[in-house]
């Protein structure tokens, strides 16, 4: 029907018939609550690994599901990996094109500071990893390049809400590009084995799901069929099969059909595979992910000390904020762009060590160069945590800042509804 935008069919989670769960997606989707989710499970790995039921712990990850005849006979631990973070990539890919087509990355000179940061954030990590970890660690080069969106914007909902709204578009939109980049570096850098013709048969679901998408088909009986068809090819040509939840992603509209406002495709598919992903796509994976044997604090120290480790722990906390101011005062200086006029240099050094947190995809990257060796994921977590730790600091004083700066702009001394800087 003409101004038809979506056909819709019977909703999963109706509003009056499961309000409950409508309740817990709206939950799902602050980005407080995705953080500290994530936070949690790690927690919780870690805990368990290190008790006297760690065996169980392990074995729980090795448990095998899925049909054997499709090849899909996958440990549970390699579920998470590769199935659920699908769905994760799937709404980080659904943003990328946002960003792309309406948001800040579709004004070439509002984006051109916050891209060039990104492409610093990664190549200066890297550079670091490489000259301390040397050729012996020469294939984890890429585990300190990436930013985890949901742990980075959740630290700054905590600590910020004093500061500028610039920092978490500057933020945001560093961190949608490092997602490109970190996509692109998996499906190219780390991909062993490549089979050509699954990889070409899965063209043939995806342009299925292009053509639906693109006509405002939102029928998950007849999408959802498509999209694990999709995956699963893409799992079987040796390319790491959350590629696939990003080529999804790029092939649905973001613009209404009939060009009106209001959210379009795009937007529609974010908002309801945001609780998912936030909800337990990545926590479970990072459940599955974090759990390392410490063997106490002599451990630790041990494990910390190997040139690999400390490449990925300086290269999230120094080469992060390093290529990332680096790159910035590069394009303010010898470019038109600029900083937004709202922030201040100290902001962005704040933000740069909070871009530091790695978590999901460098533990994904280090699990797909190292085959999850511990040492590498004490380091990504460490490296995470003292970066969470000193933005917090950096971020908190200058909240205090911009609190202080207000309250003496809206001060009202005599009670006259004028503030009295404008008397």
């Amino acid at each position: 029907m003409p101004g038809t935008e979506i056909r819709r069919a019977p909703r999963l989670f109706d509003r009056s018939t499961w309000p409950e769960a409508r309740r817990i997606a709206d939950i799902l989707r602050k980005e407080t609550i995705g953080g500290a989710l994530l936070l949690v499970a790690a927690l919780a790995a870690m805990v368990w690994a290190n008790s006297p039921w760690a065996q169980a712990y392990r074995d729980l990850g090795a448990i095998e599901v899925g049909p054997a005849v499709l090849h899909l006979n996958l440990d549970l631990a390699t579920w998470a990996a590769d199935g659920l973070l699908a769905i994760f990539f799937f709404v980080a890919g659904l943003e990328l094109k946002r960003e792309f087509v309406a948001g800040d990355l579709s004004d070439v000179r509002r984006a051109a500071v916050p891209v060039a940061a990104a492409f610093g954030g990664v190549l200066i990590p890297a550079l670091l990893y490489l000259a301390i970890a040397g050729e012996a660690g020469a294939r984890g080069w890429a585990i300190p390049t990436a930013t985890d969106i949901a742990f980075a914007l959740a630290v700054l909902a905590v600590v910020g809400r004093n500061l500028p709204a610039g920092l978490r578009t500057f933020l945001l939109t560093l961190a949608v590009v490092d997602d490109l980049i970190a996509i692109v570096i998996i499906a190219v850098f780390y991909t062993a084995h490549l089979s050509v013709l699954p990889l070409l048969a899965a063209l043939a679901p995806l342009a299925v799901f292009a053509v639906l998408v693109r006509r405002r088909v939102c029928t998950w009986w007849v999408l959802l069929p498509l999209a694990f068809a999709t995956w699963a090819l893409v799992h079987a040509s040796g390319v790491h099969a959350t590629v696939a939840g990003v080529l999804l992603a790029l092939t649905v509209p973001v613009p209404r059909r009939d060009g009106g406002e209001g959210p379009g495709l795009a937007e529609h598919f974010e908002h309801r595979f945001r609780p998912i992903s936030a909800g337990i796509a990545v926590p479970v994976f990072a459940f599955f992910s974090a759990g390392v044997t410490l063997g106490g604090l002599s451990g630790l120290a041990g494990t910390l000390s190997d040139p690999i480790a400390l490449g990925v722990v300086a290269g999230l906390v120094v080469g992060k904020p390093v290529g990332i101011l680096l790159a910035t005062w590069l394009v303010a200086r010898f470019t038109r762009a600029s900083l937004d006029e709202g922030l201040a240099w100290i902001d962005l050094v704040g933000l740069s060590v909070l871009a530091g947190i790695g978590f999901t995809v460098s533990l994904l990257i280090g699990e797909l160069a190292f085959d999850g060796q511990s040492g590498v994921k004490v380091a990504v977590l460490a490296g995470s945590l003292a970066a969470a730790l000193v933005a917090t600091v950096i971020l908190r004083m200058r909240a205090r800042v911009y609190r202080r700066l207000h309250e003496a702009e809206t001060r009202d001394s005599d009670g006259d509804g004028v503030p009295d800087c404008y008397e």
